[in-house]
């Protein structure tokens, strides 16, 4: 995903489109990812759906606001996709160190309550302009 999103920025490659499926497409791996693991019983059912709720949440928020502009991921967002996939990895690996998998899935729950959190307050505007024009 870094190589992929570095050649098209290298490249002059980047697209709207690009921009809005990349992360639809991150999410849909970090979702999966989580749901296998809570049938697997290697995380909480409740920390897939916080991060999975994130995911809906700013994708829908994401929708809103598209008519305006194309929201792109924000150092918050790429950190928490980072922690999400490292924490991810290190549940897979299911070694011995269950007090740092269970620090490194806290720290991405952490971030991406915090992302959301940023997220929903840096696009206000969206969500203002969303219920003036009689959206409910």
């Amino acid at each position: 995903d870094i190589i992929d999103g570095w050649l098209a920025r290298r490249s002059g490659l980047v697209t709207v489109f690009g921009k809005f499926v990349d992360p639809l497409a991150d999410k849909l791996l970090v979702s999966c990812a989580l749901i296998a693991l809570v049938d697997q019983a290697q995380i909480a059912g409740w920390i897939a759906m916080v991060v999975i709720a994130r995911e809906f949440a700013v994708t829908g928020l994401r929708l809103v606001a598209a008519h305006a502009e194309v929201i792109a991921a924000s150092w918050l967002g790429k950190a928490k996709a980072f922690a999400q996939n490292v924490a991810i990895v290190a549940v897979i690996l299911d070694s011995d160190l269950e007090a740092i998998e269970a620090a490194l899935v806290a720290i991405a729950v952490a971030l991406t309550v915090w992302s959301a959190v940023d997220y929903f307050w840096k696009s206000r505007r969206h969500l203002e302009l969303g219920r003036q024009g009689g959206a409910g």
